[in-house]
């Protein structure tokens, strides 16, 4: 059965799943900001332990730090759920949290302020640091036109109430599919648009590029616009000052290398940001995503 047409067990299942998510986002948003926070860390920092998922984040620790004790991989997999609860806890009131100007502070600013002024477009790359969704929160008020990427979520009501969470602090989604989507990104940044990809994810198919010593496939998206485009790759990361506050980081832009070899370059981009994102993993190993498979299916089946 399709998800366009689902069958009606399975249309329920979503809808149960959206009414969950609107009795939470209800609750949440009747609570003050950091309260909201701090129940994340609690609530997901007994729960994450106990699932699978707990088991899939200890063995990417390991990948990543092979020499780390034991004790500093307990530490750091406790640390990493307590993260993901309160990132979880915050997205309901993330418009809340975004129209406070105290507790989103942004580290060179400027360059966000030059791209809107004209110096873009730009390709945005970014990992799952910390609230990761601040960051399109700051492009936007910034005032940069772009296309922020996505993945549609399966369940349909669900992702409505993403989208329309979203929307409260002035983030409006694209969800790119296939060769249409890739003509869309393209007529985009044509219009003098930028675009934000978060480029840290297991990608199928894609340039084969070392990560932490360890080969992982990326999504070579990214590093294709800028040379197609000849437009710079600009970072950007998230960090966690302090409960539900923030520091975002734009880091310094750079323009890939174009010698010709079109997949020469496209690779030698993927390495480069692959190494982009395990600096910033590496500084703060607390606040990224570790619950997905980051490399390939076998390095799981060794452990």
């Amino acid at each position: 059965m399709s998800q366009e047409t689902p069958s009606r067990a399975q249309d329920l299942v979503w809808r149960l799943e959206a009414f969950g998510f609107d009795l939470f986002a209800g609750l949440m948003r009747r609570l003050p900001v950091d309260w909201v926070s701090d129940f994340g860390a609690w609530a997901i920092g007994g729960l994450g332990p106990l699932t699978s998922a707990s088991r899939t984040a200890e063995r990417n620790l390991r990948i990543a730090f092979p020499d780390a004790p034991d004790a500093e991989i307990a530490r750091l997999l406790k640390a990493q759920w307590r993260e993901v609860g309160r990132v979880f806890a915050e997205f309901p009131i993330l418009d809340r949290i975004v129209a406070d100007r105290s507790r989103v502070e942004v580290i060179h600013a400027e360059r966000l302020a030059a791209v809107a002024e004209g110096a873009g477009p730009v390709v945005f790359i970014s990992g799952h640091f910390s609230c990761f969704e601040i960051m399109a929160a700051a492009i936007v008020r910034a005032g940069v036109p772009c296309q922020v990427t996505y993945r549609a979520a399966n369940n349909p009501y669900f992702d409505r109430r993403l989208r329309e969470s979203r929307a409260r602090y002035g983030v409006q989604l694209f969800a790119p599919k296939g060769l249409e989507g890739a003509r869309a990104m393209m007529r985009a940044f044509a219009r003098g648009e930028s675009a934000a990809l978060m480029n840290d994810q297991k990608f199928n198919g894609g340039v084969a590029a070392p990560f932490f010593g360890v080969t992982a496939h990326t999504a070579p998206g990214p590093s294709t616009f800028a040379l197609k485009f000849g437009i710079p790759l600009a970072p950007m990361s998230v960090q966690r000052v302090r409960k539900a506050r923030f520091r975002v980081v734009v880091h310094e832009p750079f323009m890939l290398a174009d010698t010709g070899d079109r997949d020469a370059d496209i690779a030698a981009g993927v390495r480069r940001i692959n190494a982009f994102m395990e600096d910033r993993v590496r500084e703060r190993p607390e606040e990224w995503f570790w619950v997905h498979k980051r490399w390939p299916n076998e390095m799981y089946r060794k452990r």
